[in-house]
């Protein structure tokens, strides 16, 4: 059950913007990353620009999947603990040998994980299949046939018999020749990386991961480690944010906190520029006499059609919470910024609603939100909302029961409540209470 009130349409004459309003024009003013040649390891989480197709079989060529010895099946059909085959071992197979030896009939090669199968093999044998060999060392250390006493042939017996192509990797069995590796738009992780270096590509072309310059204002703020005077704060923010930019996919900058001062939170903006592809502001955006970055960047570019260095605009949502919220471009290239409110929880879901989706933007992917689930609200009472916003409650989300339930309250301060969250209830605007068993939007932060 759940009671639905009107929209609310604001106060004075500035409107309010809902929130699928404000990130659609956060989206809009973001073009993807120009595409550029990195080496492997440089590429990781990075996007690929181009399809990326093997150039050879992977395997290259049939090889051992055990320690052991490559054989005719023939030669070891029957054999058994009471009736072994005796084989003549006339060679080893090292992993990266050139010249292999042929293997005839009543013969074996020693052969390596991950070596190439000898010319008139079809099986191989594991080594605890067979005694280890006689008169060419030992099982456990596979010493080559070739240390045998002057004089004496290598023997193996085998004890089981083989059929044939057995414990053989098969050449192009990972992939073939002329198959798409991976495609474009693929982000590049450990196993992406692995199988680009393993079908021999050294370099690649992406997108490369976005630079986001993180920074918090207010005068009250104290960084972690140092003490805490009368009336001040630990700046927990711009590490928040800098750590869930580098979740989303991008390069983070934490610059820190900048005290109440609009010529010093200027400075510091403009000196940012040259490393960033986007900026990420918290505080000073509400309508205290205080709030430093819509007095520093409200006339930024200054040009009313966006020229001459960008231009910001600061506005008021259909949310809780993160109602106020600044979006603009600054600087000579137009730098995309998002200023965001203050509160803790405020910034952090103000995070997670608009600059991730922006951060995904310049990476080129097309899916820029998290994912979204429906889920069974699990609640002691009813849940209330304002009326005419969309409110975000933490919440923790049970897969196996399709449930989720509220971690701590709705105050936009409690950042004990959203360390033990792993989603965000969505209470739509229109809906001022939501009562137990409810069927909610839950969006996974994880």
């Amino acid at each position: 059950m759940s009671s639905r009130a009107p929209q609310d349409t604001g106060h004075g004459t500035q409107r309010l913007w809902s929130v699928d309003e404000h990130l659609a024009d956060v989206l809009a003013a973001i073009r993807p990353l120009e595409p550029i040649e990195l080496q492997l390891l440089d590429a990781q989480g990075c996007v690929l620009v181009e399809d990326v197709t093997v150039p050879v079989a992977l395997p290259p060529f049939d090889n051992s999947s055990m320690d052991g010895y490559a054989v005719r099946t023939a030669d070891v059909q029957g054999a058994s603990e009471e009736f072994p085959a005796v084989l003549t071992v006339i060679g080893d197979v090292a992993a990266g040998s050139g010249e292999l030896p042929t293997v005839g009939p009543g013969e074996a090669a020693r052969i390596m994980t991950g070596a190439p199968l000898p010319p008139g093999a079809e099986a191989v044998v594991p080594v605890e299949w067979t005694d280890g060999g006689t008169g060419g060392g030992a099982a456990a250390g596979m010493t080559p046939a070739s240390a045998a006493p002057e004089g004496a042939a290598g023997e193996v017996r085998v004890h089981r018999a083989a059929e044939a192509r057995a414990h053989v990797r098969a050449r192009g069995s990972d992939v073939q020749a002329g198959d798409l590796a991976l495609a474009a738009g693929t982000v590049l992780g450990p196993p992406q990386i692995a199988l680009l270096a393993a079908i021999g590509r050294g370099a690649v072309r992406v997108r490369p991961r976005p630079r986001v310059v993180v920074l918090s204002t207010g005068s009250e703020l104290v960084q972690p480690g140092e003490s805490l005077a009368a009336g001040t704060i630990y700046d927990s923010n711009s590490f928040a944010l800098a750590a869930a930019a580098r979740d989303a996919g991008a390069i983070a900058y934490r610059v820190g906190a900048v005290s109440d001062d609009a010529e010093t939170l200027r400075s510091t903006v403009e000196d940012q520029l040259i490393r960033a592809d986007l900026l990420v502001t918290t505080g000073g955006v509400s309508v205290g006499a205080y709030d430093v970055v819509k007095e520093a960047l409200s006339s930024v570019g200054g040009d009313e059609d966006g020229s001459g260095g960008g231009r910001m605009d600061f506005r008021k949502l259909a949310m809780q919470p993160g109602k106020p919220q600044g979006f603009g471009t600054i600087g000579p290239d137009h730098t995309p910024l998002l200023a965001l409110p203050g509160n803790p929880v405020s910034s952090y879901v103000s995070f997670e609603l608009f600059v991730r989706p922006a951060i995904r933007a310049l990476m080129g992917l097309p899916d820029v939100s998290r994912p979204s689930v429906r889920a069974t609200l699990a609640a002691d009472k009813a849940l209330g909302s304002p009326a005419g916003r969309r409110q975000f409650l933490r919440g923790a989300y049970d897969p196996e029961s399709g449930t989720v339930r509220p971690v701590g309250g709705s105050g936009s301060h409690l950042i004990a409540a959203l360390a033990h969250a792993d989603s965000l209830i969505v209470v739509p605007e229109d809906v001022t209470s939501v009562e137990p068993g409810a069927d909610l939007e839950v969006v996974l932060l994880g």
